[in-house]
């Protein structure tokens, strides 16, 4: 049988083709086989018992023990149920732990950058608006939603020093600045890895919430969506491409 994917034969795109995240929350619904499923596992072997026993068709004591134990299966789910629930509070707990370490990142990234702004202008006529911009994100604390869009506009700030930084020859003489701009390098690459990590740990929720039964079931009757993980701007999309040597 051949492969049904064949990277040597298959037909292929010479252009490429670009991706994008969707920005769009789903959330996690159930439909009525589910709820089905629910009763029947409290209710099909006690009513087949109570049958029994009605008809005859088991000894008495059997279909006694059918009637009491049958509860069984949907006792042990709906402690499989607790459980999930626990989980997907731990695993949403996990995740603002992983968002809270990109917003340390960025925040030390801005005071790192406001100390060049500092340093630089100084020694140059830098762009007041840079000034202003960094100096906007002191805060350091971002909501979920504008987290992506903070870390973004950073990175533009960081640009527009960065040209001032390399059009000044003398400045990269200054061992206080180079140092900045290196800590900056550093903390730029901990954002990476802290913005994988958060990514990674959002494939795993969006992921476990459609997990069926039961996490699926836990995660719609708590009302639960999927997560928007970080996503590069079209800006930096474009840099990304663009021919730097």
């Amino acid at each position: 049988m051949a492969n049904e994917l064949d990277e040597m034969t298959g037909p292929t795109n010479p252009e490429g083709r670009d991706v994008h995240v969707i920005e769009k929350q789903i959330p996690v619904q159930i439909g009525v086989g589910s709820l089905i499923f629910e009763i029947a596992l409290w209710a099909v072997i006690p009513l087949i018992g109570g049958l029994a026993l009605l008809t005859g068709a088991l000894p008495q004591d059997q279909a006694l023990a059918m009637i009491l134990l049958g509860a069984l299966p949907g006792l042990v789910f709906l402690f499989m149920k607790i459980n999930a629930l626990a989980y997907l509070r731990k695993l949403q707990q996990k995740i603002q732990a992983d968002a809270s370490q990109i917003d340390n990142y960025l925040e030390q990234r801005v005071v790192v950058l406001s100390n060049v702004v500092g340093l630089v202008a100084k020694a140059i006529d830098l762009d007041k608006d840079v000034m202003k911009s960094v100096a906007a994100y002191r805060s350091g604390r971002n909501p979920d939603a504008a987290r992506n869009q903070a870390s973004q506009e950073i990175d533009s700030i960081f640009s527009r020093i960065n040209v001032a930084f390399e059009a000044y020859p003398e400045l990269q003489a200054q061992s206080v600045i180079a140092d900045a701009m290196r800590q900056n390098s550093y903390l730029q690459k901990e954002i990476t890895a802290a913005r994988t990590l958060y990514n990674d740990t959002v494939g795993m929720w969006n992921q476990d919430i459609f997990a069926w039964p039961t996490k699926q079931i836990v995660a719609a009757r708590a009302g639960y969506t999927t997560r928007i993980p970080f996503t590069a701007s079209a800006e930096t999309k474009a840099a990304a491409r663009s021919v730097f040597f």
